[in-house]
């Protein structure tokens, strides 16, 4: 019995693993040096976030203080709490990321233009509503508590030339989050898949009681995520159905020096 052997792996696979890594590469530096390039609106800042903390009021929407002194109750949350904002948020999304690619290529690359077109989508809030975080607003009460306790992610405001910390709306720590827990309940089967919505309510608990968004900040997010998969939702990865068997199976008798199966 013969067998056709398919044919060897080509480099193509690497390259295009590489082209894409160079891609969202260049995408993150254009969107770190587009952050940067929003800051030097500081009184513009405190500004907008004295009317967001009033309208919240208004809005009779939870207080953040209240959310930070429930944490400050179980003080060791604090660090836990700091140290999943400093170092799951990014990890988490190009893990995932890189896991689509290998395994789900279609819905990895709807994934990545989803979140390329939410992040492009908050760079332009940055420039246009520059927003200091909570965490800076010491008048209220609140207190920044990852310079307090660490591990801490920014630097001093006026020594910090690496980050735009005047950049809270939206919260691209929530919209990243709902968007690999989306992805990750659509591509997965497991009867516990929703437990992946776990991340992004964590995230926003996190991101709310440490200080470094507003609640508006994650509605914000939410709203130009809905924008987002609107305009992607045409490019949505069509579902692949098995091919229908034939009624019937002939079972005709092969010479041996035929191919019998065939890979």
């Amino acid at each position: 019995m013969r067998v056709d052997v398919p044919p060897a792996a080509t480099p193509s696979r690497l390259l295009a693993a590489l082209r894409e890594l160079g891609f969202v590469a260049i995408l993150f530096v254009v969107y770190k040096i587009g952050r940067v390039a929003a800051t030097g609106h500081v009184g513009e800042a405190f500004s907008n976030a004295h009317t967001l903390w009033d309208l919240e009021r208004w809005l009779h929407l939870p207080g953040e203080l209240s959310f930070q002194h429930r944490l400050l109750s179980w003080p060791g949350l604090v660090g836990v709490a700091n140290s999943y904002y400093a170092y799951v948020h990014f990890p988490a999304t190009v893990g995932v990321l890189i896991w689509l690619y290998v395994y789900r290529p279609a819905h990895y690359r709807w994934t990545r233009n989803v979140l390329a077109l939410l992040t492009g989508a908050a760079l332009l809030v940055h420039f246009g509503y520059p927003l200091a975080p909570p965490r800076m607003l010491t008048e209220t009460g609140m207190l920044d508590l990852a310079r307090i306790y660490g591990p801490a992610v920014y630097g001093a405001p006026e020594t910090d030339h690496l980050s735009n910390q005047y950049a809270a709306m939206p919260s691209l720590h929530v919209g990243w989050a709902v968007v690999i827990a989306v992805v990750l309940i659509t591509v997965t089967s497991s009867r516990w898949r929703g437990l992946w919505l776990l991340h992004p309510v964590i995230t926003l608990l996190v991101v709310v009681a440490t200080g470094n968004h507003y609640w508006l900040d994650a509605i914000a997010a939410l709203a130009l995520l809905a924008v987002a998969y609107l305009v992607m939702r045409p490019q949505y990865p069509a579902t692949q159905l098995p091919e229908p068997l034939p009624a019937a199976l002939p079972h005709p008798r092969t010479p041996l020096d035929e191919p019998a199966l065939r890979l």
